[in-house]
């Protein structure tokens, strides 16, 4: 091992690992907040409401993240019309394309992570808010909701786990993430060992912090749903 060679690169890997948190942040973030009104509309039974977000999930979940990214960032580039159009310079931003792919991509998974987990409420807690007396959106918002989001918790951990290993391949439109850092220093020093064990020891330790964070929500709010000793 070339650890002279690895020091040299410690800021090469910063930099990387900032870029790597803030794809990964960003991508969960607004998958967060779109995936949630589309697990909502996909729980109803209204089939021209469900059908076309279900075909999105499916189209997105059977494809692979690569692909998606390429279609995006790549792809539209061929259509004199995209480029003409004035979402040009957000389509032509490796950045924005990045993200908009990650993004649609957790997106898809946690919409049927929370549809799941909303489908798994007890149907004994439906009744008793019915019997209260609460209206369809506040059983939704005191009731629904909040036992969706505990019953989630492990799945979408793992799902943002994924997610950070995906952003992996931000590197592949030119970003400079940990991957891209990696391939950096292996260009610089054609050290490949040295380069990725290294971009590996980042991802790692990112992971273990994420999963201690996941583990830590789950010891406080899964606790309701333990079965009483």
């Amino acid at each position: 091992m070339n650890f002279e060679a690895i020091i040299d690169s410690l800021p090469l890997y910063v930099s990387g690992t900032w870029v790597t948190l803030q794809l990964l942040l960003l991508s969960c973030g607004i998958g967060l907040a779109l995936a949630l009104p589309l697990a909502m509309l996909r729980s109803l039974p209204i089939a021209w409401l469900s059908w076309p977000i279900w075909l999105f999930t499916y189209v997105m979940r059977g494809t692979p993240m690569l692909v998606q990214l390429f279609l995006l960032y790549y792809g539209l580039a061929q259509f004199e019309a995209v480029r003409a159009s004035p979402f040009w310079p957000w389509l032509s931003s490796p950045w924005f394309c990045a993200v908009t792919a990650f993004a649609l991509n957790t997106c898809a998974y946690t919409t049927e992570i929370l549809h799941g987990a909303m489908k798994a409420v007890p149907a004994g807690e439906i009744e008793a808010a019915k019997a209260l007396g609460m209206s369809r959106w506040v059983m939704l918002r005191r009731i629904v909701l909040p036992s969706a989001f505990r019953r989630a918790l492990p799945a979408y951990g793992n799902e943002v786990v994924l997610m950070l290993h995906g952003t992996a391949l931000a590197s592949v439109v030119t970003l400079l993430d940990l991957t891209g850092a990696a391939r950096q220093m292996n260009s610089n020093y054609y050290l490949p060992y040295e380069a990725f064990v290294t971009a590996a020891v980042f991802y790692a330790a990112i992971t273990a912090v994420l999963v201690a964070l996941f583990r830590a929500a789950e010891a406080r709010w899964l606790k309701p749903l333990l079965p009483r000793s």
